[in-house]
């Protein structure tokens, strides 16, 4: 599958932030032993790596944010000392970072239907 040229690899590629981010939900991870999934695992790497996305991985870290944002309500949320498992999960995904960032480009994919 081609990717639509209407975002650039600069546009796709994780800001560092959100590179910081899944740095901290895999710290976080080993830390609790606990929070995400394997995929969730290769995200973090992937987001940490800060290569340009594919049109897919857009949709996939998008479609996580949306099933996902119930998750906050959880206690413990962003509890320095006992974070959720949905937290370090978030993290691992980006964290708000991510899912402000990725929200713009999805938008932007959208757009011209994609």
């Amino acid at each position: 599958m081609i990717d639509h040229p209407v975002l650039s690899d600069e546009q796709r590629t994780p800001p560092p932030a959100v590179a910081e981010a899944a740095r901290t939900g895999l710290r976080l991870r080993r830390e609790h032993g606990r929070g995400g999934t394997e995929v969730g695992v290769r995200r973090a790497e992937q987001l940490m790596a800060r290569t340009p996305l594919s049109d897919r991985d857009i949709k996939s870290i998008y479609s996580y944010f949306a099933r996902h944002a119930v998750d906050r309500r959880a206690r413990r949320w962003a509890d320095p000392d006992k974070p959720s498992t949905g937290y370090i999960a978030w993290m691992l995904w980006g964290g708000d970072e991510s899912r402000d960032w990725i929200g713009v480009l999805r938008r932007t994919l959208r757009e011209v239907g994609v």
